[in-house]
């Protein structure tokens, strides 16, 4: 009996253990996006919610709110270069509230007119479920013209 109670207590100090060494998620996501920046040459800003972001171009005017109907130009991409996802001629429109929170948050950087490329921590854009041409767990790159709101 109390050999079962030693291993037990040594299997869940392994647990334990492991679980310590195991890297957190956004900690992955924002050591790979530094690396991608990084081996780029890229100088991004750092928002507190863990996009970086590079504003292209100014823009003009107000900032869009979550409760915003947005007009955007976009192409989505992963830190490989793959293309998820894109707009071809035509802007698209979405309400902003419905968007991924990475969108949320990046869209509003944005003026009307104004771009820029955002680099969203997987958290914040599908997380753990992997979805058609994106991984479970993947950091998306979007790029991202604000046409009207």
């Amino acid at each position: 009996m109390k050999n079962k109670w030693i291993l037990a207590a040594l299997a869940g100090a392994v647990v334990l253990f492991a679980q310590c060494k195991k890297e957190d998620q956004s900690d992955v996501d924002r050591r790979l996006i530094q690396e991608h920046l990084a081996a780029n040459n890229i100088a991004a800003e750092e928002h507190p919610s863990g996009i970086f972001y590079v504003i292209t171009t100014e823009g003009a005017g107000d900032h869009p709110g979550l409760s915003a109907t947005v007009s955007v130009k976009y192409k989505g991409y992963l830190l490989d270069g793959s293309i998820f996802d894109q707009t071809t001629g035509n802007p698209v429109s979405f309400s902003l509230a419905g968007l991924i929170e990475g969108w949320q948050i990046a869209i509003p950087l944005l003026k009307k007119g104004g771009a820029g490329t955002f680099w969203i921590p997987s958290a914040l854009g599908y997380g753990a479920r992997a979805l058609p041409g994106i991984p479970a767990n993947s950091v998306l790159v979007f790029d991202i013209e604000l046409v009207n709101f």
